[in-house]
């Protein structure tokens, strides 16, 4: 029948089945960690956005992009991208001015520049991550790398705050961002952060040498995500009050046609780097496809 699946060799279907149990399993582990961190730090997840599911898709997230690694190869990863969800929190819906906004962001830069008596809650978790990070043999060389990445996720964050500002307490609201601005302001989706702390953490010589590589491809991916995201949330944003692509552009194929200008960007930039890097490169590409194939049907918040 025309509507048959082809025929599977039955070999394949087995290491297909195998690699794809390796990789629920790191999941499973994934989780299991990032539960943890939610049970030490509680005032950062008590939204009910901060879901099981959510824990679970960011576990599967980060194992399926990196499936050849160790659970504490990837731990760090994990960990960062549930940071980087109660961040965004914190800034978009929790704090009450962009006073408390810029405070909670240079407490963070703070932990990032080797401060140990932070007082906000997302500054320890965050320095939970960086004092693993300092174990790694890479993070000497790195660490600056880091602490720009996390800057220029944190300023995007309180970007994005000022320009969605309602609250009286906020003081004047900017005017909404073009199309061309929002996108330049990607960073506040957090990946690029959460990308060089993996490549510090797993520290190959190769992935050190060409770091400022890396980090292009992984600004050219961090574009595509930002609207993949937005194209699959737009429902969701309008209801919260967030701000969305969509929201910014007359014709919606303005925006599919960017997210396949910044894969295609991405993929140049990774070409030279495959011999060298191939699982840094690798990692990146699945986080585009994953991400691809996730967002057609659900996201990671829950409901509000």
């Amino acid at each position: 029948m025309s509507g048959d699946l082809p025929p599977v060799d039955e070999r394949d279907a087995l290491a297909v089945a195998a690699e794809q149990g390796q990789i629920c399993a790191l999941a499973a582990t994934g989780q299991r960690d990032l539960q943890k961190c939610v049970d030490r730090h509680p005032e950062l997840f008590s939204g009910n956005p901060f879901d099981s599911t959510l824990f679970g898709t960011v576990a599967l997230a980060m194992a399926f992009s990196a499936p050849w690694c160790t659970p504490g190869q990837l731990r760090v990863a994990t960990r960062a991208v549930l940071w980087g969800f109660a961040a965004d929190w914190q800034i978009d819906y929790l704090a009450k001015s962009v006073d408390e906004v810029d405070d909670l962001v240079a407490d963070c830069l703070s932990v990032a520049d080797g401060a140990t008596d932070v007082v906000h809650p997302l500054g320890r978790f965050l320095a939970e991550i960086r004092d693993e990070l300092t174990a790694a043999p890479a993070f000497g060389r790195l660490r600056p790398v880091w602490r720009e990445e996390l800057r220029r996720m944190l300023a995007g964050m309180a970007r994005e705050r000022r320009w969605r500002a309602t609250n009286p307490a906020d003081g004047p609201t900017e005017s909404l961002p073009s199309f061309a601005e929002y996108l330049a302001n990607a960073d506040n989706l957090g990946a690029s952060f959460v990308n060089v702390s993996h490549w510090v953490m797993t520290g190959t010589p190769a992935a050190v040498r060409h770091i400022a590589e890396l980090i292009g491809a992984s600004a050219e991916a961090q574009r595509a995500l930002r609207l993949i995201n937005d194209v699959a949330t737009y429902e969701r944003d309008v209801s919260w009050g967030d701000l969305n692509a969509l929201m910014l552009v007359v014709d919606r194929a303005e925006v599919t046609n960017e997210i396949s200008r910044h894969v295609d960007r991405c993929r140049t930039l990774l070409s030279p780097l495959t011999d060298e890097c191939p699982r840094e490169a690798a990692f990146l590409t699945r986080q585009l496809g994953f991400a691809s194939g996730f967002y057609q049907v659900t996201d990671f918040w829950g409901s509000l």
